[in-house]
């Protein structure tokens, strides 16, 4: 069969450094946590090629694209089962793969839907150990980010209240076919489960969102609608808070 065509609705830009997608795939540490792995958007399988060889984990892979799920089926014989589900990774229902049992994510992200896969991730955050993936540098080094950094923003503090994260390395736009016009950049996640938040986890997203949204402003403005009472952060902005720290503020409303 012939190689797939990059679809540009579909944000499609096909690996063809093969080092880099055996280190991506080599990011994967699963220490006897987890023994599967989902790809998503496996394409033409230059990261799946890597990770058949692997005996730690199964491999699961999820494709919305039929031309690239066909590919594989040809490609990857042992893939042609349940183990390939056509289907967007935004809406599928992950218990259907995995059940309650842990599992580990890995991939090159499309890049437009890069944020929207990692608000997903977030909620099977229990579920989910770990996580390398490949995606826009600059989305990357803002996951990745800490308080106190221009880049640091709601889906950093997100998912480090959850996550520990380590950017990896990067890619330029020559490894790709076609090329993008950015830099890439591959991050892994990992599940911290000393990491607890002492409040309500959607009080704590809501505010972090509230608090971003007007994230030049100090906190005593940005926050003004839900009335705190008085306390040292809201003379801080956001970016410069730490998750701990919107912990408390959380805790203020609950006490107000």
């Amino acid at each position: 069969m012939k190689q797939v065509r990059a679809k540009k609705n579909l944000g499609q830009h096909f690996l063809n450094d093969l080092q880099a997608a055996e280190a991506i795939v080599d990011g994967l540490k699963p220490e006897g946590a987890y023994d599967q792995v989902l790809e998503i958007g496996p394409g033409m399988g230059v990261l799946t090629q890597f990770l058949v060889k692997k005996t730690e984990y199964t491999p699961y892979l999820i494709e919305i694209d039929r031309e690239s799920v066909a590919y594989l089926r040809t490609h990857y014989l042992e893939f042609t089962g349940p183990r390939l589900i056509e289907g967007d990774f935004l809406t599928y229902p992950l218990e259907n793969i995995f059940g309650d049992k842990p599992f580990a994510i890995v991939g090159n992200f499309p890049y437009f839907i890069s944020t929207q896969i990692f608000f997903r991730i977030l909620e099977y955050k229990d579920q989910c150990i770990e996580v390398v993936g490949m995606l826009q540098k600059e989305v990357a080094v803002r996951l990745a980010a800490k308080p106190g950094n221009k880049d640091y923003g709601i889906l950093s503090v997100l998912l480090q209240a959850y996550y520990d994260i380590e950017y990896m390395f990067s890619l330029g736009p020559e490894v790709f076919t076609p090329p993008p016009k950015v830099n890439s950049g591959v991050i892994r996640l990992r599940r911290n489960f000393d990491k607890k938040l002492d409040c309500d986890p959607k009080k704590f997203k809501n505010l972090v969102k509230l608090a971003f949204n007007q994230r030049r402003k100090t906190l005593r403005n940005a926050l003004k609608s839900m009335q705190l009472p008085e306390h040292p952060l809201l003379n801080k902005r956001a970016e410069q808070l730490s998750v701990e720290d919107f912990v408390t503020l959380v805790q203020l409303t609950i006490n107000n």
